[in-house]
């Protein structure tokens, strides 16, 4: 049944056919007993699944990846698919339109997405309002990351405004700055103003009278070198996690031709092309730390790629791509498959 509903939806652009597609989900949760129904197909409830991590019990360890709910608009829809947790942005703190349209881009033979989105979401208020009416148990992470205006000089003070504005709406929070698609974003990656940055995150944190986990999302591109300092500043500025990876600038070995990659410029690939090598630094990262958390993102389109992250070091994983492409039915086969082989909390 989803094949033929994702032969419909890709006649329409990327972006439409998601609009599209999530406000007929929530039309159709009008209906009574649609939410049900859907429980029953997609939802999989089981001990063994359970992940227990930063004193939060996640009911299992399939996450939904930023970007494909960047407002909060459809948690409730999309709380019925089976996902464990989550994460909503990246959320700015003032509203943005993002890059110019077109911005969203398939790529049907690699099973991948290039996106040159540009941080577009309605600002915090608008997504603390949604955030009011969350699903009951549902674990929400935060992602967070700066309006395109602001210098990165200033960029700490976006965070931060982010940071303490949906404090009491979310579970965990995520910092973005390995996006590709905001310019001079990802210079935030570098040592120095990385650790700035997160010091001024954490020591928010730390008045609080509970903290929240606090994650850093970085980029694939990062060199080993580039990743063991990444390792140091999650030490000296007590992170709670990574996650890895967000898109990628390469576009080696795709089956699209190199014309229509040239065509469609610039942007985060994301899918299943960059399944080896999140999965790399996945285990690259691991090799180096036994016990920081990682959530594995990047390129898991079926139960193999689910269970290679997982093999390489990842706590839990998020999809995204593979959401798009395999429909719900790709969390219920892996959650099943990881009770088959007995996941180790």
């Amino acid at each position: 049944m989803y094949t033929l509903l994702k032969k419909t939806l890709f006649l329409l652009s990327a972006e439409k056919a998601h609009s599209l597609t999530m406000n007929l989900l929530k039309l159709s949760f009008k209906i009574p007993g649609i939410k049900n129904i859907m429980l029953y197909l997609f939802k999989v409830n089981s001990k063994k699944i359970e992940k227990k991590l930063w004193g939060i019990t996640f009911p299992n360890p399939v996450g939904l990846a930023a970007g494909f709910d960047k407002n909060a608009n459809y948690l409730d829809e999309l709380s019925c698919f089976g996902f464990g947790f989550i994460e909503i942005g990246t959320v700015t703190p003032l509203p943005q339109e993002g890059n110019p349209k077109p911005r969203l881009f398939r790529l049907i033979a690699d099973e991948a997405i290039i996106n040159r989105m540009g941080f577009n979401n309605k600002g915090v208020k608008s997504v603390i309002k949604k955030l009011k009416n969350r699903p009951k148990n549902l674990i929400i992470g935060g992602n967070i990351g700066k309006n395109k205006n602001t210098p990165n000089e200033k960029a700490a003070a976006d965070y931060i405004a982010c940071f303490e504005e949906l404090f009491d709406y979310v579970d965990y929070f995520v910092i973005n700055v390995s996006s590709p698609n905001t310019p001079n974003l990802r210079e935030l990656q570098d040592k120095k103003p990385l650790t700035a940055l997160i010091k001024a995150v954490q020591e928010r944190n730390k008045l609080k009278k509970i903290p929240k986990p606090l994650l850093l999302k970085i980029a694939p591109d990062l060199s080993d070198d580039q990743l063991i300092d990444i390792l140091k500043i999650c030490d000296d500025t007590q992170l709670d996690g990574l996650i890895a990876t967000n898109t990628t600038l390469s576009r080696d070995a795709l089956k699209e031709p190199p014309e229509s990659i040239k065509k469609i410029g610039l942007g985060g690939l994301s899918g299943l092309p960059l399944a080896d090598r999140s999965t790399e630094v996945i285990k690259f990262l691991r090799s180096k730390n036994k016990k920081i958390p990682i959530i594995g993102v990047g390129g898991i389109g079926d139960v193999s790629k689910a269970l290679e992250k997982i093999d390489a070091g990842a706590n839990m994983i998020q999809i995204y791509s593979g959401f798009v492409f395999k429909g719900p039915l790709l969390i219920k086969k892996i959650n099943e498959a990881l009770i088959k082989i007995g996941h180790d909390n």
